[in-house]
């Protein structure tokens, strides 16, 4: 994987290199943290609650979607049970009308333009959209 010409990441940023590129992003498109959407959202109790959550990314413009961002190990190779969480946190998402969008770490690191502006239009390229 390619990794030159890619921003460096600010030394307090408290995410991951793909969660930063999408972050930028975001950015570039005129949103704000704070105020078109949240970074690091907990939900239901966060991580300190059964059943918790945290969202990568929660909108308030759209109200209606969150995006997280997939490392390839933990989200897909580690096993069935993250895969289960995450699916979970989708459908708990949905019911409180909010479309949880994944987006792979590596597809972000090769176009994330293109997957942020899918994924900001509803639609789902990750590993579990395709159905994983």
């Amino acid at each position: 994987m390619v990794t030159e010409n890619l921003p460096k990441v600010p030394e307090n940023w408290m995410g991951s290199l793909p969660e930063w590129l999408v972050f930028e992003d975001l950015n570039k498109r005129g949103m704000r943290n704070g105020v078109e959407f949240t970074y690091q959202s907990p939900l239901m109790g966060g991580r300190i609650e059964k059943g918790g959550l945290v969202v990568d990314f929660i909108f308030n413009d759209p109200p209606d979607l969150a995006i997280n961002v997939q490392g390839e190990y933990y989200h897909q190779m580690i096993g069935a049970a993250t895969i289960a969480r995450d699916k979970i946190a989708r459908t708990q998402l949905a019911g409180m009308g909010i479309t949880l969008i994944f987006i792979d770490a590596e597809d972000a690191m090769k176009d994330v333009k293109f997957y942020v502006t899918a994924a900001l239009n509803y639609q789902d390229l990750s590993f579990l959209g395709r159905g994983g």
